[in-house]
């Protein structure tokens, strides 16, 4: 589920960072946002969540390892990536020791970083860490949590609604199989282990209640869908 990912670049060659945000949002959905100096990109970042960020070495002011400590320090918890014209093996470990997650040479090609991007992406969203999309609403596995944004008068409000642990499991897994339909007999493996004493009604009873937590009308579900064998997120 690439399409909303929301990645930060980093870096202060403002034809690169155009050209990325571009190419990222044509080919893949991403919503890209940009910074030229690594306090603007740590301003950003304290105030918006990113699934992956993308940071320059070679940045006015703060140098991008020192952005990427910092980032560290405050909690970031994303994929990180930095761009480096520099080569040497010592170059790379020290980005990778203040929190670099990859490190990528330039010049290079926009399909080696788009498969790196994908991949620590998706290695991402299997955290507890990830913030991850679905329908009107952000879910946070690690916390339990579902939020959607509600207008309280004038101003947008953010209403939690907290999720059983069995709940977040389930909704974690049906996320992470991209709209395809999963089993009743996979689920009960994977949130409840092969536990004898559990059966299909278990299961029924779990999506019955998330339906309530979710839908804007529980009788006429548009999320969290009933198929054939299973369930599955609509996309």
């Amino acid at each position: 589920m690439s399409d909303g990912k929301r990645i930060l670049i980093v870096d202060d060659d403002e034809i690169l960072t155009e050209m990325l945000s571009e190419q990222l949002s044509a080919m893949e959905g991403f919503q890209c946002v940009c910074a030229h100096t690594g306090e603007a990109g740590l301003e950003l970042a304290k105030k918006s969540y990113f699934d992956l960020v993308i940071l320059d070495v070679e940045l006015p002011g703060i140098s991008g390892r020192e952005a990427c400590r910092l980032l560290r320090a405050d909690g970031l918890a994303a994929p990180i990536i930095m761009l480096t014209a520099w080569a040497s093996d010592s170059d790379a470990i020290r980005g990778l020791n203040a929190g670099a997650t990859d490190y990528v040479t330039k010049p290079f090609k926009l399909g080696v970083l788009l498969a790196r991007i994908r991949a620590h992406i998706r290695q991402f969203e299997q955290s507890d860490d990830a913030m991850l999309a679905i329908g009107p609403f952000s879910f946070y596995p690690g916390s339990k949590l579902l939020t959607t944004n509600q207008m309280d008068g004038d101003t947008p409000a953010a209403k939690p609604i907290r999720l059983t642990d069995k709940e977040a499991q389930i909704l974690k897994y049906l996320y992470l199989h991209g709209g395809r339909v999963v089993g009743r007999d996979e689920l009960l493996g994977e949130v409840w282990g092969y536990n004898a004493d559990v059966t299909t009604h278990t299961l029924e009873t779990h999506v019955y209640r998330l339906r309530q937590k979710m839908e804007a009308d529980p009788s006429h579900v548009e999320i969290l869908m009933t198929e054939p064998g299973g369930y599955r997120l609509a996309p």
